[in-house]
């Protein structure tokens, strides 16, 4: 029996949400029944109450080492009928959960290149084992990036290294990767885990909606005028307002206690 390509689990007491991409046989390169599973998991996470945080990891040596390109030169002339099967499903994805409020964690082990960069560069936090690589891989089979690699990756780390990473193939360590604003974390592989929990736990039991407001703030400031940003922003906090999370955040203040969010 064939195993699935993704593996989608979640904890209904801490609200966390696991994506794993599972190929590790070929580094958990993508393709396209990977690809249809990883949206329709996506499509049943934002559907779920209670959700709280979504963690995307890789099964295996790898987190991603990008497309299935051996699928690909296999067929060469249903190359392009592949590269669409591969990146409608992925980009409807990435759309479905960059609108989501839940944050979303990437644990990176080993390599994540290519498509795998840009689905971690995707998330709003990165936690690497410091044996972890970072690679664009797109100019070594003369492609460009996809899956949101060449709007992610210039808002992280601005466009003259974007550009280096890109033209020049430049592998990044992760050190580098943390030195350069890629990373959130790095972390031994022995104290690995616990560093992740750390930061999923407190990510969890924050305000969800507030967080979400956040994400969309972010991904929206480069393209808008300081006007329509600050109206934005206005908006924003008017609804986080209106929220429970809100008036625990508030009332938590004033009697100098932790907040105990629900994420409502």
């Amino acid at each position: 029996m064939k195993a699935n390509p993704l593996i989608s689990g979640f904890d209904e007491l801490s609200g966390v949400a696991t994506l794993t991409f599972n190929r590790p046989e070929v580094l958990n390169a993508i393709d396209v029944p990977m690809a249809e599973a990883f949206l329709g998991a996506v499509k049943v996470l934002n559907q779920k109450s209670g959700l709280r945080c979504i963690v995307m990891t890789g099964a295996g040596r790898a987190f991603m080492a990008g497309g299935d390109v051996a699928s690909m030169a296999s067929s060469p002339e249903h190359t392009k009928e592949f590269i669409n099967g591969l990146l409608v499903p992925l980009n409807e994805a990435i759309l479905i959960l960059r609108g989501m409020d839940a944050p979303i964690v990437a644990s990176v082990k080993g390599a994540a290149a290519g498509a795998g960069l840009s689905l971690a560069l995707m998330a709003d936090l990165i936690v690497a084992d410091e044996n972890a690589k970072f690679l664009i891989a797109y100019n070594g089979i003369g492609a460009v990036p996809d899956c949101g690699g060449t709007w992610f990756l210039p808002h992280k780390v601005g466009a003259a290294r974007a550009a280096e990473m890109m033209l020049l193939g430049r592998q990044l360590t992760a050190t580098e990767a943390k030195d350069w604003g890629l990373l959130t974390e790095v972390a031994s592989p022995e104290a690995f885990d616990e560093v992740l929990t750390a930061i999923v736990t407190q990510v969890a039991n924050g305000p969800t909606r507030a967080f979400g407001a956040f994400r969309r703030l972010i991904d929206n400031s480069n393209g808008s005028p300081l006007d329509i940003h600050l109206e934005a922003e206005r908006q924003a906090f008017l609804k986080a307002a209106e929220t429970a999370d809100f008036a625990e955040g508030v009332s938590a203040f004033v009697a100098k206690r932790p907040a105990a969010f629900s994420g409502q």
